[in-house]
């Protein structure tokens, strides 16, 4: 059974709305979406942006009006839904979701930013500190998981257009590239994309200075990343690019998994 999951920062849920994100969102038969950077209060939303056709639907918000979140749609109802990740600085920017099935679950994670200043990169180095065991966690918990998700890092120079001009930047720092090779090849997880898709200039983001989106001037920083034992279940993935609903783009992948 091929299960397709769509993972998209949305860059404010109701931008991406009124850009027919919704629109091209229910034609794509996804079974899971998992959104980021939602940038609203559920109670800010229209029922018109909460309730997707055909879905249940999920949200999680930052305490912050305006600011991060994330959400889930499923076309099949959970067995069980979990909000965060148990530390206030990351529970309170409202940025991880998971939804659990019969022996999977799936989660919409937004990782923090550290480009707007040092405090907010080392408000980044202190998530992924406390994320990695969690991680190392989930994958010895005997569940299959796909996190989905703006990780905010470019793992190689492969994933971004200028890598030489960028190490010392957030997103591609060093410590930030070591901390996802501890991710991958320590831990084992997978990310899903480069099993089926090992070229480069595939981005999932752009900035909006100059030509960037024009040029694919961009950085691969939205990932789904599984545990192990979904390595061999990865079927397909892809980057739409045709319309643009955000400064990100979706990511579609196709498992060989079920969902119950």
């Amino acid at each position: 059974m091929i299960v397709r999951v769509i993972s998209a920062n949305v860059n404010g849920i109701r931008s991406a709305t009124t850009k027919g994100f919704y629109e091209w969102l229910l034609a794509q038969q996804a079974d899971i979406v998992c959104l980021q950077e939602i940038r609203a209060h559920y109670a800010q939303l229209t029922e018109k942006i909460t309730h997707l056709p055909g879905y249940h639907g999920f949200f999680y918000d930052a305490q912050r009006k305006g600011y991060s979140g994330v959400a889930l749609f499923s076309k099949k109802p959970p067995k069980k839904v979990q909000l965060g990740l148990g530390w206030p600085a990351a529970d309170d920017e409202g940025r991880y979701l998971q939804a659990d099935y019969d022996g999977i679950s799936i989660a919409s994670l937004y990782m923090p930013s550290g480009s707007s200043g040092e405090e907010r990169q080392q408000a980044k180095f202190d998530f992924l500190a406390r994320f990695f065991p969690v991680l190392e966690k989930l994958r010895d918990s005997g569940r299959e998981f796909i996190i989905c998700g703006d990780w905010n890092i470019a793992h190689k120079p492969i994933d971004l257009k200028n890598w030489r001009a960028n190490q010392k930047n957030s997103g591609f720092l060093p410590e930030e590239r070591a901390w996802l090779d501890q991710v991958f090849d320590g831990l084992g997880w997978v990310d899903a994309f480069r099993v089926v898709n090992p070229h480069a200039d595939q981005y999932t983001w752009w900035s909006n200075r100059g030509r960037a989106r024009e040029n694919n001037v961009g950085w691969r920083i939205d990932y789904q990343v599984v545990s192990p034992g979904l390595a061999q279940h990865i079927k397909a993935a892809s980057i739409f690019k045709d319309q643009w609903f955000s400064d990100h783009a979706p990511l579609i992948m196709d498992y060989d998994v079920v969902i119950m």
